[in-house]
């Protein structure tokens, strides 16, 4: 696939509002708005309505064809029945990137599935790509550009001024806001986002293919159905970035609920499962997790073997932990004696063993030579530190075992055992990477090493195909 053929959507140098108006309420209108937050299009933003009226400042039109410019990126808002012979008349105007965010289509029967063909008919005939319809639209945050329906000014404020490197692809535009909304404390955020609703054109292989090589450090999808199973799996085994999927209708009660909302046909949840195994896709376990786990691969080394060693100042954690791991196919690594006999000469631990219980009265230079002990044994492939914060300085040996972690190329996935609002303020003012639960902290782990295996198995096989070519 030609990626050049999807920048438009993310950084178009002029924009049509197809069903932008000044009546009260107008979804277009809002986009209109929130377009004029990107300086590259201030002057190129395009009402199009009935009146021909302007719309907060952008010039108003009856048709796309009257626009006196080129239009590099058409967004369409309007009552379905009247989108088919809008996009014959974008056709004619010569813009190749349509948006269509109205619903009505094949997610509501017959009719709608005979204008959506209708449509499908006009943008190969011409070269169009399109997105959605039935969808929310796109943001890219270092752009500054974002043509969601209905966002007040101001909205995206928090995510332009510390743009991210996390990319998403949601068919529900509800699903994109919680991401947005949960990022206000986290370390990471947003890149980009995209809805990609019905996928009459552009689908999740595409997106793959084009987050494969953008800027993008994880890619994150919920999904509701897969269009072209085979040509996905294909993309994501092609790609070396993280891709964490949430997929529902894995039953049958959840797979009509989904044809209701984007036209989704159930799927065989068993062999997408597998299929995601075999191309290295990490299939997540809860929503949450498309916001929770990213900080993982951002901030982290990948965790390349299965032994950890956890360190807590409550040993009621040990026994806890030891479960967790055991579910989640990690193990409580076995230190050597020599280990042992490092971490004894550090202070009064109640245990050198694993886990190593460090009790609740310890020196932050302590706290962090047994880091670094723990982090230097050829036995041990990460740590899980579970440090209550009860003084400012356990934060300051956080931040550094974040630094002691890149230089030894381990990984360390912390939980603080406080309330959540204390580790969400702990995490936000100081931006390190701790989790919220025990069980986040070890699903982070699982997926690192997860993702270590299959870029293993990733580059083995591009290596040996390179071999064969020659």
């Amino acid at each position: 696939m030609n990626i050049s053929s999807l920048e438009p959507f993310f950084n178009p140098s002029s924009v049509a509002v197809i069903g932008a108006s000044n009546s009260p309420f107008n979804l277009g209108g809002t986009i209109c708005n929130t377009l004029k937050t990107c300086e590259k299009l201030r002057e190129n933003i395009y009402a199009v309505n009935t009146k021909g009226e302007d719309v907060h400042g952008c010039p108003g039109y009856t048709s796309i064809k009257d626009i006196p410019a080129p239009v590099e990126l058409a967004i369409i808002i309007v009552a379905a029945k009247a989108v088919p012979a809008i996009v014959h008349e974008i056709a004619e105007k010569g813009t190749r990137n349509i948006i269509i965010e109205s619903a009505g289509f094949s997610e509501m029967g017959e009719e709608g599935k005979t204008m959506q063909a209708e449509i499908n008919k006009t943008i190969r005939d011409h070269n169009i790509r399109v997105m959605g319809p039935n969808c929310l639209g796109v943001l890219n945050s270092h752009k500054r550009f974002c043509c969601f329906y209905g966002a007040q000014e101001h909205t995206f404020d928090r995510v332009y001024q510390n743009p991210g490197s996390i990319s998403y692809v949601i068919q529900s535009g509800g699903l994109g806001v919680l991401i947005l909304e949960s990022f206000a404390t986290d370390i990471v955020n947003v890149n980009k986002l995209v809805s990609i609703g019905n996928k009459t054109d552009v689908d999740e292989a595409d997106m793959i293919d084009y987050f494969s090589q953008d800027e993008t450090e994880v890619i994150g999808m919920f999904l509701e159905n897969v269009t072209e199973g085979r040509r996905m799996m294909e993309a994501a085994r092609k790609c070396t970035k993280p891709i964490l999927i949430y997929k529902s209708g894995r039953t049958s009660e959840g797979a009509r609920a989904a044809m209701s909302h984007t036209a989704g046909m159930a799927n065989n949840d068993r062999i997408f499962n597998a299929a995601c195994r075999q191309s290295g896709i990490i299939r997540l376990k809860t929503i949450d997790e498309l916001h929770s786990m990213p900080k993982m691969f951002t901030s982290m080394p990948l965790l390349k073997g299965k032994n950890i060693a956890v360190i807590t100042n409550s040993g009621a954690f040990g026994g806890i932990i030891a479960d967790l791991f055991a579910e989640a196919g990690l193990s409580m690594v076995r230190l050597k004696p020599e280990t042992q006999e490092k971490l004894s000469k550090t202070g009064k631990l109640f245990n050198t063993g694993n886990p190593v219980d460090i009790g609740p009265a310890i020196l932050p230079e302590t706290f962090l030579k047994i880091y670094e002990i723990l982090l230097q044994a050829d036995e041990v492939d990460g740590l899980l530190p579970i440090p209550s914060v009860w003084q400012e300085f356990i934060i300051n040996t956080i931040v550094e075992l974040q630094k002691m972690c890149n230089h030894y190329q381990k990984p360390a996935a912390t939980y603080t055992p406080n309330a959540v609002w204390k580790t969400l303020d702990i995490r936000s003012k100081y931006l390190v990477p701790i989790f919220q639960s025990p069980e986040e902290a070890v699903r982070a782990l699982q997926i690192s090493y997860f993702q270590h295996l299959s870029l293993q198995k990733k580059l083995s096989i591009n290596s040996g195909a390179a071999c064969s070519a020659n």
